[in-house]
């Protein structure tokens, strides 16, 4: 029986990573052993709890302040050592985190096949996002296959040469983990959000964080954020606070004071995804989101100048407006008060996935490892 790895260390990827575990430990084919690297700590173990995921190894490398390096270099001797002890047939690693990248490297070093999922997304500006896009082409010099979320990202890969055969169309495993986890309805632990939820409010989510926005971007976006709240009375502004400190000092002086402007800690992923199905219109600098939002016909205005994403600016359900404070005031009020605007977003193609991209990433990795043959590849 070949073993599988899934290495994973942040919440985005503990979130898109969980239907492969899922669809791997039911599979009989294989030992799936899942490995953690606790690149994030508290919302890591959250997923996994929602998920019903145990690992079978964890690096816990998280350390204050620690640095993109010290993230690196943790995750490859951790990684370093348990391959010594316990090779696997074969890793699969997923996106474009540090995390990732290690895992990759690590995995490489010791001959051991890398699967990468979703593979193949560029935003083709090297520090942006940073340290992404580095990442995630570091990775797929790498591996040895490519589980490309959509026929764009496919297209990316083979002009960096990778071949054909070596790529397969999965959809996003983010799709087939929100479809699974909005159906839930998890009640909100914060009861102000409970209050919120059954008050038929109209709800602006956001979220921000990137590292190329902190700053002045970042303080603009608190400026924008509270203009919204004064122009649109009956609005109701719900921000998760990111734990970055410096995203923090940027953007809640604007806002905290602002009686329809809710500031909450991170949302555990069902919460989120619950606040999500509620929300009016999404205003990210998120990757995920751009991608878990059109699948609830939520439009999404994405603050950066540029998308690894671009199917859904195509298929129109995301528009991206960069972080200047006055176009985010125009386009988010725009939305909130063109209903025919709003519409031509809402009800656009969601181009990512249809909930079965962990059943085609298995098929895969059964092909790579001679046991089973592929499936047929999603389509948007």
């Amino acid at each position: 029986m070949p073993s599988i790895m899934p290495i994973f260390g942040t919440r985005p990827e503990a979130i898109k990573m969980a239907p492969i575990v899922s669809a791997l430990q039911a599979d009989d084919r294989f030992e799936c052993i899942v490995t953690v690297t606790g690149q994030h700590r508290e919302m890591l173990d959250q997923v996994n709890e929602l998920f019903g995921i145990t690992p079978e190894h964890d690096l816990d490398i998280l350390q204050p302040g620690q640095s993109l390096s010290d993230i690196l270099t943790r995750t490859i001797n951790g990684l370093d050592k348990l391959f010594t002890v316990s090779k696997p047939d074969a890793v699969v690693v997923q996106g474009d985190t540090t995390t990732s990248t290690a895992g990759a490297i690590a995995a490489f070093y010791h001959g051991i096949p890398v699967i990468h999922a979703e593979a193949g997304l560029r935003s083709h500006n090297l520090y942006s996002p940073f340290p992404e896009e580095a990442n995630r082409k570091i990775t797929s010099q790498i591996a040895s296959l490519h589980l490309a979320p959509t026929s764009t990202s496919k297209a990316n890969l083979i002009a960096e040469g990778v071949k054909e055969a070596d790529i397969v169309v999965t959809g996003n495993t983010v799709i087939d983990a929100l479809l699974t986890t909005v159906n839930k309805k998890i009640p909100f632990t914060d009861p102000i959000l409970e209050e919120l939820a059954s008050s038929g409010k109209k709800i602006l989510l956001v979220t921000t964080h990137r590292r190329e926005n902190q700053g002045d971007a970042m303080r603009g976006v608190g400026r924008a954020l509270a203009r919204i709240a004064t122009e649109e009375p009956d609005l109701v502004i719900v921000l998760p606070a990111h734990k970055n400190p410096l995203v923090r000092e940027a953007v809640l002086p604007a806002i905290e004071r602002l009686s329809n402007v809710i500031v909450t800690e991170p949302l555990a992923y069902g919460e989120f995804t619950r606040m999500l199905s509620l929300a009016r219109v999404v205003l990210t600098d998120s990757g995920g989101v751009q991608e878990e939002a059109p699948s609830l016909g939520k439009p999404v205005l994405v603050m950066r100048e540029n998308t690894e994403r671009p199917e859904a600016v195509v298929a129109g359900t995301v528009k991206l407006i960069g972080t200047n404070e006055e176009r985010i005031v125009e386009e988010t009020v725009r939305l909130l008060r063109d209903s025919e605007y709003f519409d031509s977003m809402a009800n656009a193609v969601n181009p990512y996935g249809d909930g079965q991209a962990a059943e085609r990433t298995v098929a895969a990795a059964a092909q790579l490892l001679d046991v089973g043959k592929r499936i047929s590849e999603f389509t948007s």
